[in-house]
């Protein structure tokens, strides 16, 4: 290699060389004192030629980073064994007017006349990293994209739940990602799908906790409070301190839960990668509440076509028991001097009682059955079952009872509420073999939007909470359905939640249960409440008369035994057996007074449509109807009813005479 000749300023070469190089050059000393810098480092920064000269190089360091950067350089430029660290170490700089920008730097030592003296090389990399911003933005983009396709096409979002934990842990370059959701029932956080994630991570994650149930306590709040970086913990034999970033899965009322990226504390998570998160969170929580709402429109719709069958066979099995009951009737009418024979009779029409029984709470779950709701006083209504509970549930039970002062009275049927009330302390009481405690509350709650279940306005909830041993996931999701039970043979027939259910229902209210394994069943009733007032007892009826009827009945048993009924009481009668037959009777007999006929004619024209052609003709015209239904027909409901008055399949001769007279009289 040739030198270059002597007379060559080496000194003078260096420094135009010096003052040429495209990158931001600046030479401290073992201090940290700068003591030379090119015109690329004085404008790169915002300063006047040569005003850095003796500053500190941390005045070129956002002030956070300073203190830090300090114990870095001292640790490098004492170190005996120190060589160039090249180029690629990023950090932040800030200019003279403090905009804070990223930077590059290669940093190499130098011996100056036995002085140590340290070169760095700065580049602006604000284009460069906003290049790798766009393609990471694009990245996450792209992923966000596929998660939405993949949870699309899934068959359940529980499905597609275990798919992403893996793909956000890719896209993030992460070991640990877990999907938490807010237990309903314990109240902490579970882990629903995840991946890395072993026995001592799964006791951190499922431990956070803040001030509510699943809440965990927030140490930075990130993109804008939805992200949340908290402690986690650590476990000292394997692993450094970590930090659960957590992106929050909104609903409708309060978290579902939350979304968690494991990350040691010293690692950085930018602004992108908290909205990415935070992007397949929302992905995540639309796919929760999308899975939740159909799992109840299939449960609405699967009790629905259950209350269909049930309110169908209650329908015939109670015209059954009408012919049944009439007869027996008949025959007591018959053989009124016969003691064995009224002894026979009167056994069998208890059990006919029994079967309407039975058949009043299938209507009940079918949501037909003829409720007479009135104002009940809740603080009487509870305290008078909560004495009569403690003296029937045995000793073992203690039943508690709760209502505030001056809570509305509540609209319902009282005989149907109590029964509802029992019935769930029976269940409480058979969920607690050894014993334990019920609590049985009222409190106020205003609907301030249609909930779908509710209509806004004010509402007394029943609260039934038991301490004994919960249901099961799949025991719980069939809780109100009709004969269903887990009970041993002859110890219930399944029947008693749903008939809870469909009174509620039925009386505009709604029914939630709440139940775990272990920890007990919580059971809320919502009825309309109203403003008390005292009731008027009601005149009494009289039961014979000299009108003339018109019995519309398709079924010919049914209608024999109402037409005996009614003659033996002093009526004329006039029977037709279908609608066509009623409308011929109805044209040929103007003295017809009271038309008495079923809902539910067999063909296309019910005894509505039949009723309602009549008192067109003749304004006036008093009517009584019968049903096998609580109601009537299934498409009929008690709008469509009116004033119109129903007895209800089966009844007996009293019952007849007593609702005929009410309706001939006016009452």
């Amino acid at each position: 290699m040739t030198r270059p000749s002597a007379s060559f300023d080496d000194s003078g070469l260096f420094r135009v060389l010096f003052d040429m190089a495209p990158d931001a050059m600046i030479v401290v000393d073992r201090l940290g004192t700068i003591m030379l810098t090119n015109p690329q480092a004085d404008r790169l920064f915002g300063y006047p030629t040569h005003a850095l000269h003796g500053r500190p190089i941390e005045d070129l360091l956002p002030a956070t980073l300073r203190e830090v950067h300090v114990a870095h350089r001292t640790q490098y430029m004492d170190n005996p064994r120190v060589r160039p660290m090249g180029a690629g170490y990023e950090l932040t700089g800030v200019r003279a007017d403090g905009t804070v920008f990223p930077v590059e730097i290669g940093l190499s030592p130098a011996q100056v006349g036995g002085k140590p003296l340290f070169a760095a090389s700065i580049r602006d990399i604000s284009e460069t990293q906003r290049a790798r911003q766009a393609l990471a933005r694009a990245r996450y983009d792209t992923r966000v994209a596929d998660i939405s396709r993949r949870i699309l096409l899934a068959a359940t979002h529980d499905a597609a739940m275990t798919e992403i934990p893996a793909l956000i842990a890719e896209t993030l370059s992460v070991p640990t990602v877990a999907v938490l959701l807010v237990d309903p029932h314990g109240g902490g956080l579970r882990i629903a799908a995840a991946v890395g994630v072993d026995d001592p991570m799964r006791i951190l994650l499922t431990g956070l906790r803040g001030s509510q149930a699943g809440d965990p306590p927030p140490r930075d709040d990130l993109d804008g409070g939805l992200v949340t970086r908290t402690p986690l913990g650590a476990n000292a034999a394997t692993r450094p301190a970590l930090d659960a970033v957590l992106a929050l899965l909104p609903d409708r009322e309060a978290p579902a839960g939350y979304l968690a990226v494991v990350i040691p504390q010293t690692e950085t998570f930018d602004r992108d990668r908290q909205h990415f998160l935070q992007s397949v969170a929302n992905v995540l929580s639309a796919s929760i509440q999308r899975g939740r709402s159909e799992e109840q429109l299939a449960h609405a719709q699967r009790l629905d076509a259950l209350g269909q069958l049930t309110g169908g066979i209650a329908h015939d099995f109670n015209n059954l028991l009408t012919i049944v009951s009439g007869n027996l009737q008949l025959l007591e009418w018959d053989l009124e001097a016969d003691s064995s024979a009224r002894e026979t009779i009167a056994s069998a029409s208890r059990a006919v009682e029994r079967g309407s029984t039975l058949t009043r709470k299938l209507l009940s779950f079918s949501r037909r059955q003829r409720l007479n709701p009135q104002q009940v006083r809740t603080e009487l209504l509870l305290a008078d079952l909560s004495e009569m509970l403690a003296r029937t549930l045995g000793e073992r039970i203690r039943v508690v009872a709760d209502c505030p002062l001056g809570l509305p009275a509540v609209f319902a049927d009282p005989g149907e509420l109590e029964a509802a009330l029992v019935n769930l302390a029976l269940n409480a009481r058979d969920a607690m073999p050894r014993g334990g405690k019920i609590s049985i509350n009222a409190r106020l709650h205003e609907q301030t939007m249609d909930g779908g279940d509710l209509l806004p306005g004010p509402y007394v909830v029943f609260t039934v909470v038991d301490s004994g041993v919960g249901m099961l996931p799949d025991v719980l999701s069939r809780a109100v359905e009709p004969f269903f039970t887990t009970k041993t043979g002859g110890k219930g027939s399944g029947l008693g939640l749903s008939m809870v259910y469909g009174f509620v229902k039925q009386s505009s209210g709604k029914l939630s249960i709440h139940s775990e394994p272990g920890s007990g069943t919580r059971v809320e009733l919502y009825l309309p409440s109203v403003e008390y007032r005292a009731a008027v007892a009601p005149a009494a009826d009289i039961v014979e008369g000299d009108e003339t009827v018109l019995v519309v009945e398709d079924e010919d048993e049914v209608r024999r035994v109402a037409a005996f009924f009614l003659r033996r009481l002093g009526y004329t009668v006039i029977e037709a057996g279908t609608a066509k037959a009623a409308r011929t009777a109805f044209d040929d007999h103007p003295e017809i007074d009271v038309v008495f006929t079923d809902v539910v004619l067999g063909g296309t024209v019910t005894g509505l449509d039949l009723v309602n052609e009549f008192q067109r003709e003749r304004p006036g015209l008093k009517v009584l109807m019968t049903s096998g239904y609580e109601y009537g027909a299934p498409e009929d409901d008690r709008r469509r009813m009116g004033e119109l008055e129903l007895l209800r399949k089966p009844y007996r001769r009293e019952q007849l005479a007593t609702s005929l007279r009410h309706v001939i009289d006016g009452g």
